[in-house]
């Protein structure tokens, strides 16, 4: 058995938060060829219609501070506005962030949404799920990328949900079941995705020739029938370690050294853009820390030119290649910041209002949707919530956000209860 282990995180509440998945071979752990072949239990074979779509969601964890990034408020009192100016996008009449110049100068290839309702939770279930952390511990909704994952399938081995942060609240399956649960490479599962030092092909079909065995012995013992079939799953599981697709992706070795420059710093988005052209599903990754109680300009400072080369990169690399109207990226956090700076030049917890930045995927693009209060507090017109958000995401990947699955005890559910769509970007 096997650990990966997701990122350490510490918010204000002065709880880490580690995640990881346990794989193992027997017994109650699961094998890659297990979930493979609860995956394809969970699939009936059709064609997807999401086969040629994909999503790469951006989360910033801890809460950044929509004040400071894309809803900046350079007429409000200087305890309001903060330390930063505005600029002009290349889009008139939007403005971003002094620190974002990249975007700012692509704006007609990016959007954002500046009048989202949230929740004052440290999680990134709303944002994933569209559902609190506090409704999941009862619903078990599933993620964005878990819903990619149903309706997608596999693809040449190709797993269609990839998480670069690990396991989360925000990226588990809930009701659609592990099969539909995130790879997660953190960590040393990487390694899981290579030949063992010393075995070659025959050594490593030898290999799946006995644990076909100890198969077969588990087959007699489970009276539910459950591991009917295994033998073809797990031909798929060697196929998928020894194919390599996804392990390749993963070393940005193989890129061209100018490309890997200029991500140098904020790899996880290149890798996300290779991870999406070996023909992932969904790509979830996370970059810095934003629960800026304090020193909160200080902070992104150093943070939004990292993440402003980040998107630059992506987004722009996502139209050299034909991509832009295929994937769409989504940029947020749990929460924004209080609109008033207090007196450790933080901002804390503000959940009445936050935004979003998104691109791609065929929607409509050089816009700012919906605005906040003239301070930054509450929402002006436009109000939503990040379930509608989502909505408007499945769309794009051509799912309708009104489909129901059966959830633990065969209730059909709804992906997501508030359904209508930003028709804005549609």
């Amino acid at each position: 058995m096997f650990t990966i282990w997701g990122g350490k995180q510490k918010f204000c509440d002065g709880l880490t938060r580690r995640n990881f998945l346990k794989i193992g071979a027997f017994g109650a752990g699961l094998t890659l060829a297990d979930m493979l072949r609860l995956r394809a239990a969970a699939n009936p074979a059709t064609a997807s219609t999401t086969s040629n779509k994909a999503a790469i969601m951006i989360y910033l964890p801890g809460g950044p501070s929509h004040m400071d990034m894309y809803d900046l408020k350079p007429e409000a009192p200087m305890e309001y506005r903060g330390e930063f100016r505005p600029i002009a996008t290349n889009v008139p009449g939007v403005q971003i962030c002094e620190h974002m110049p990249l975007q700012a100068r692509m704006w007609d290839k990016l959007a954002c949404v500046r009048s989202i309702v949230s929740v004052d939770e440290h999680s990134d279930s709303l944002v994933m799920t569209g559902f609190s952390e506090q409704q999941n511990r009862i619903s078990h909704r599933p993620s964005f990328g878990s819903v990619m994952s149903r309706m997608r399938g596999d693809a040449n081995g190709i797993p269609p949900f990839v998480s670069l942060r690990g396991m989360t609240q925000g990226t588990e399956p809930g009701f659609l079941g592990v099969a539909h649960r995130a790879f997660t490479p953190s960590g040393p599962g990487v390694e899981n995705l290579r030949l063992p030092g010393g075995i070659d092909v025959a050594r490593n079909d030898n290999r799946r020739d006995l644990l076909t065995g100890f198969d077969n012995l588990r087959r007699e013992i489970d009276a539910s029938g459950t591991m009917s079939g295994m033998d073809a799953f797990t031909q798929r599981a060697f196929d998928m370690v020894s194919s390599g697709s996804v392990r390749r992706a993963l070393e940005l070795n193989n890129e061209e050294p100018a490309s890997r420059d200029r991500y140098r710093g904020v790899e996880q988005f290149l890798t996300a853009r290779r991870l999406i052209e070996a023909g992932v599903g969904c790509v979830t990754l996370q970059i810095g820390g934003w629960d800026t109680h304090g020193q909160n300009f200080q902070t992104l400072r150093n943070q939004l030119p990292q993440v402003d080369r980040g998107v630059a990169n992506l987004v722009m690399d996502l139209h050299d290649r034909g991509m832009d109207k295929d994937v769409v990226v989504v940029m947020w956090g749990e929460f924004g910041r209080t609109p008033r700076v207090n007196g450790s030049a933080g901002r804390d917890h503000w959940a009445p209002v936050m935004s979003a930045m998104i691109a791609g995927g065929g929607l409509r693009m050089g816009q700012a949707v919906g605005s906040s209060s003239a301070r930054g507090e509450y929402p002006r017109d436009r109000r939503c919530s990040a379930s509608q958000v989502l909505s408007t995401l499945y769309h794009a990947m051509g799912i309708d956000p009104a489909r129901t699955f059966p959830n633990g005890s065969g209730r059909p559910m709804y992906i997501l209860d508030d359904r209508e769509p930003l028709s804005e970007l549609i």
